[in-house]
Protein backbone atom coordinates (compact mmCIF):
# COMPACT_ATOMS: atom_id res chain seq x y z
CA UNK A 1 0.00 0.00 0.00
CA UNK A 2 1.28 3.55 -1.12
CA UNK A 3 0.60 6.60 1.34
CA UNK A 4 -0.82 10.39 0.09
CA UNK A 5 2.25 12.73 0.05
CA UNK A 6 -0.16 15.53 0.79
CA UNK A 7 -2.19 13.73 4.52
CA UNK A 8 -0.66 10.68 4.93
CA UNK A 9 -3.42 8.80 4.40
CA UNK A 10 -2.94 5.35 3.16
CA UNK A 11 -4.01 4.59 -0.59
CA UNK A 12 -4.53 1.67 -2.82
CA UNK A 13 -1.67 0.71 -5.08
CA UNK A 14 -2.04 2.20 -8.50
CA UNK A 15 -4.28 5.01 -7.41
CA UNK A 16 -2.71 8.21 -8.30
CA UNK A 17 -5.18 10.31 -6.40
CA UNK A 18 -6.13 10.44 -2.18
CA UNK A 19 -9.46 9.96 -1.96
CA UNK A 20 -9.46 11.91 1.77
CA UNK A 21 -7.70 15.41 0.25
CA UNK A 22 -7.75 14.92 -3.55
CA UNK A 23 -3.98 15.51 -3.73
CA UNK A 24 -1.87 13.79 -6.08
CA UNK A 25 0.04 10.33 -4.43
CA UNK A 26 3.71 10.57 -5.64
CA UNK A 27 5.48 9.25 -8.74
CA UNK A 28 8.08 7.38 -9.17
CA UNK A 29 11.00 10.13 -9.75
CA UNK A 30 12.12 10.14 -13.64
CA UNK A 31 15.25 9.07 -14.45
CA UNK A 32 18.38 11.60 -14.91
CA UNK A 33 18.33 13.33 -18.16
CA UNK A 34 22.25 13.46 -19.42
CA UNK A 35 22.98 17.08 -20.15
CA UNK A 36 23.69 17.79 -24.06
CA UNK A 37 26.48 20.03 -22.70
CA UNK A 38 28.86 16.90 -22.21
CA UNK A 39 30.59 16.08 -19.44
CA UNK A 40 30.57 18.21 -16.19
CA UNK A 41 33.48 20.30 -15.91
CA UNK A 42 34.73 18.85 -12.35
CA UNK A 43 34.62 15.06 -14.23
CA UNK A 44 36.41 16.87 -17.27
CA UNK A 45 38.97 18.63 -14.95
CA UNK A 46 39.98 15.44 -13.23
CA UNK A 47 39.90 13.20 -16.44
CA UNK A 48 42.51 16.03 -17.50
CA UNK A 49 45.23 14.43 -15.33
CA UNK A 50 44.67 10.79 -16.39
CA UNK A 51 47.74 11.37 -19.04
CA UNK A 52 48.33 14.65 -21.13
CA UNK A 53 46.20 13.17 -23.70
CA UNK A 54 42.81 14.13 -22.68
CA UNK A 55 44.62 17.60 -21.56
CA UNK A 56 45.35 18.40 -24.95
CA UNK A 57 41.62 16.93 -26.04
CA UNK A 58 40.04 19.23 -23.69
CA UNK A 59 41.96 22.28 -24.90
CA UNK A 60 40.85 22.08 -28.67
CA UNK A 61 37.30 20.04 -28.39
CA UNK A 62 34.72 23.35 -28.53
CA UNK A 63 32.59 23.43 -25.06
CA UNK A 64 35.53 22.31 -22.86
CA UNK A 65 37.91 24.57 -24.32
CA UNK A 66 35.69 27.41 -22.88
CA UNK A 67 35.66 26.70 -19.42
CA UNK A 68 37.84 28.78 -17.62
CA UNK A 69 38.06 25.53 -14.99
CA UNK A 70 38.99 22.63 -17.47
CA UNK A 71 41.62 24.89 -19.43
CA UNK A 72 42.96 25.52 -16.09
CA UNK A 73 43.56 22.09 -15.11
CA UNK A 74 44.28 20.67 -18.62
CA UNK A 75 47.37 23.14 -19.42
CA UNK A 76 48.49 22.23 -14.96
CA UNK A 77 48.25 18.61 -16.70
CA UNK A 78 50.47 19.10 -19.35
CA UNK A 79 52.90 21.37 -17.79
CA UNK A 80 53.39 18.88 -15.13
CA UNK A 81 53.74 15.94 -16.86
CA UNK A 82 56.08 17.76 -19.23
CA UNK A 83 58.26 18.86 -15.78
CA UNK A 84 58.11 15.11 -14.65
CA UNK A 85 59.18 14.02 -18.30
CA UNK A 86 62.51 16.55 -17.83
CA UNK A 87 63.05 15.66 -14.23
CA UNK A 88 63.23 11.46 -15.83
CA UNK A 89 65.55 12.77 -18.45
CA UNK A 90 68.12 14.40 -16.49
CA UNK A 91 68.11 11.80 -14.13
CA UNK A 92 68.88 9.28 -17.11
CA UNK A 93 71.44 11.38 -18.01
CA UNK A 94 73.23 11.88 -14.64
CA UNK A 95 73.02 7.69 -14.92
CA UNK A 96 75.90 7.55 -17.79
CA UNK A 97 78.48 8.38 -15.03
CA UNK A 98 79.78 5.02 -13.19
CA UNK A 99 78.05 3.67 -10.46
CA UNK A 100 75.29 7.10 -10.45
CA UNK A 101 72.88 4.05 -11.02
CA UNK A 102 72.67 3.30 -7.26
CA UNK A 103 71.86 7.15 -6.78
CA UNK A 104 69.55 7.76 -9.28
CA UNK A 105 67.54 4.51 -9.62
CA UNK A 106 66.31 5.42 -5.98
CA UNK A 107 65.32 9.06 -7.42
CA UNK A 108 63.68 7.59 -10.65
CA UNK A 109 61.24 5.60 -8.04
CA UNK A 110 60.93 8.37 -5.63
CA UNK A 111 59.75 10.88 -8.63
CA UNK A 112 57.53 8.10 -9.95
CA UNK A 113 56.17 7.46 -6.58
CA UNK A 114 55.56 11.33 -5.74
CA UNK A 115 53.98 11.48 -9.35
CA UNK A 116 51.13 9.31 -8.93
CA UNK A 117 50.36 10.61 -5.45
CA UNK A 118 50.12 13.98 -6.86
CA UNK A 119 48.26 13.39 -10.00
CA UNK A 120 45.95 11.48 -7.32
CA UNK A 121 45.63 14.42 -5.14
CA UNK A 122 45.14 17.00 -8.25
CA UNK A 123 42.54 14.73 -9.54
CA UNK A 124 40.32 14.50 -6.30
CA UNK A 125 40.23 18.26 -6.16
CA UNK A 126 39.59 19.13 -9.64
CA UNK A 127 36.48 16.85 -8.80
CA UNK A 128 35.69 18.50 -6.26
CA UNK A 129 35.74 21.51 -8.11
CA UNK A 130 38.63 22.82 -6.43
CA UNK A 131 40.97 24.87 -8.79
CA UNK A 132 44.62 23.63 -6.30
CA UNK A 133 47.46 25.56 -7.87
CA UNK A 134 51.18 23.84 -7.87
CA UNK A 135 53.90 25.99 -6.76
CA UNK A 136 55.35 27.29 -10.24
CA UNK A 137 53.21 24.94 -12.76
CA UNK A 138 50.09 26.45 -11.11
CA UNK A 139 50.99 30.44 -12.20
CA UNK A 140 51.72 29.21 -15.49
CA UNK A 141 48.67 27.01 -15.85
CA UNK A 142 46.38 30.16 -14.77
CA UNK A 143 47.93 32.75 -16.95
CA UNK A 144 47.83 30.67 -19.81
CA UNK A 145 43.99 29.79 -18.74
CA UNK A 146 42.83 32.76 -18.47
CA UNK A 147 44.81 34.11 -21.92
CA UNK A 148 42.67 32.59 -23.72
Amino acid sequence: MAFCNMCGTQIADGATTCTACAGRAAAAPAPPVASAAGMADNVAGMLAYVTIIPAIIFLVIEPYNKSRFIRFHSFQSIFFFVAVFAIHIALSIITVVPFMIFLTFPLHMLVFLGTIVLVVVLAIKANSGQMYKLPVIGDMAEKQANAM
